[in-house]
């Protein structure tokens, strides 16, 4: 069994997006909106800072109260949007429920220019189409992790449990471009275990913890652990019941030190591709 070390292949990526910051005439910047204190978005929120000062990026946080509502959280969202010094915006989710968010009403008033997270429709449709532009942080961020291990999927069977608009389905599309054939399970799924054990790379993301057990994963798989539940003593562990699987496996990913480092990589590097983008690099 081999480790995907997501801190390790982070680091390397960030090392190479500093050089790049260093080249531009513009310092890239990424504004985060963090609405309420949830101590998870916290933590988020910090990370994406380090990594803004790892890379020579400035950063802007906008703190907003619990109660700050729609309406002004729309305005500061057109207000970074007409900023040209600021590069890409994203809104950690999720937001407080009760006060009257609309999540993906702010995901649209994003500019899809700056739109670094990869919410908004269009980019959800030029992803789709294939067409140039920001790559979903997460699903970039595992490609990323196998091209460093050299595993290739062309030809793979790739098994995705969990069909989200954040991870599942944009990991499927990202697959499919590297030629894998792609099976996507979920709730309604019959014979779940049937189908997991026939992928040469499996890849979880559920939010459920230890849902993947040894018996749903065949001998010498690839298993990518997207999970990332929170335990008591903010431990965080993953959809993959790690001690029991590893042993099957020819590679498998940490949790934590997996694929969360490499989800924030992939945001820097696709705020550098906004600020080259705005500069007409690229």
């Amino acid at each position: 069994m081999n480790l995907l070390n997501g801190k390790e292949v982070s680091a390397k990526v960030l090392v190479q997006i500093a050089q790049e910051a260093r080249d531009l005439s513009v310092q890239p910047c990424l504004a985060v909106i963090i609405v309420g204190d949830d101590p998870a978005s916290r933590i988020y929120v910090n990370n994406k800072k380090k990594a803004c000062e790892q890379v020579g990026f400035r950063s802007l946080e906008f703190a907003l109260p619990t109660e700050t509502g729609q309406e002004k959280l729309l305005s500061l969202v057109d207000e970074l949007n007409r900023d040209a010094s600021v590069h890409g915006i994203l809104c950690q989710a999720p937001l407080p429920r009760g006060y009257g968010y609309d999540e993906r009403a702010v995901c649209r008033a994003i500019s899809p220019a700056k739109d670094v997270d990869c919410f908004h429709p269009e980019t959800a449709g030029k992803l789709l189409l294939g067409e140039a532009g920001f790559l979903p942080c997460t699903p970039a961020g595992v490609i990323a992790l196998l091209d460093d291990a050299g595993i290739s999927l062309s030809g793979k069977q790739v098994v995705i449990v969990g069909r989200s608009n954040i991870v599942g389905k944009p990991m499927a599309i990202l697959a499919l471009r590297r030629d894998a054939t792609v099976t996507i399970c979920h709730s309604k799924t019959k014979d779940l275990a049937k189908i997991t054990r026939r992928a040469d790379i499996l890849i979880a993301a559920l939010g459920k913890l230890h849902f993947i057990t040894a018996e749903m994963v065949k001998d010498g798989a690839v298993v990518i652990d997207v999970g990332m539940n929170r335990m008591e003593g903010k431990k965080v562990r993953g959809d993959v019941d790690f001690e029991n699987v590893a042993g099957k496996c020819s590679f498998i990913t940490p949790v934590p030190g997996g694929v969360g480092p490499m989800t924030i990589a992939m945001l820097m590097q696709n705020t550098l591709t906004a600020a080259k983008m705005a500069a007409n690099i690229c």
